[in-house]
């Protein structure tokens, strides 16, 4: 691929803030002392959110504001490799706004958080793949 350094930029700039939101969500998955499991799923859920729209932005696919990694999934073009089934990347989207707040909800679990970010995980996997390698920052 030869995409112009304008394209790049962007890439570079959304796989650099999906790359934090990674690497923190893996560090305090590790971290059992802090117990913050709804955090770890909010930054998964950023993670995946960024790469998604990396991938339209690869592909000229205009997309609105929106953390809804439902929609981000419809917008992408047949082919596209999402990393998964959306039914396994939609349930991170509640995670972008309900747990950031207190509710009355449930606590998110451990296991929850761990599912989180191994569904980001592939999601960041597959977007990779696709993406030029000018726009991964950080391995």
């Amino acid at each position: 691929m030869n995409e112009p350094p304008e394209l790049i930029e962007k890439l570079r700039q959304w796989v650099e803030k999906a790359e934090e939101d990674y690497t923190v969500a893996r560090h305090l998955l590790g971290a059992p002392e802090v117990a913050a499991f709804g955090v770890i799923c909010f930054h998964a859920q950023q993670c995946a959110e960024k790469y998604l729209k990396a991938l339209l932005t690869l592909q000229d696919v205009t997309f609105p504001k929106t953390h809804s990694l439902r929609l981000l999934l419809e917008l992408l073009p047949p082919g596209t490799n999402a990393g998964g089934q959306p039914q396994e990347i939609v349930p991170l989207s509640g995670y972008g706004a309900e747990f950031r707040y207190p509710a009355d909800g449930e606590r998110v679990t451990e296991e929850e958080a761990k599912n989180a970010v191994a569904v980001a995980a592939k999601v960041r996997e597959a977007a990779r793949a696709q993406l030029p390698a000018g726009a991964l920052t950080q391995g």
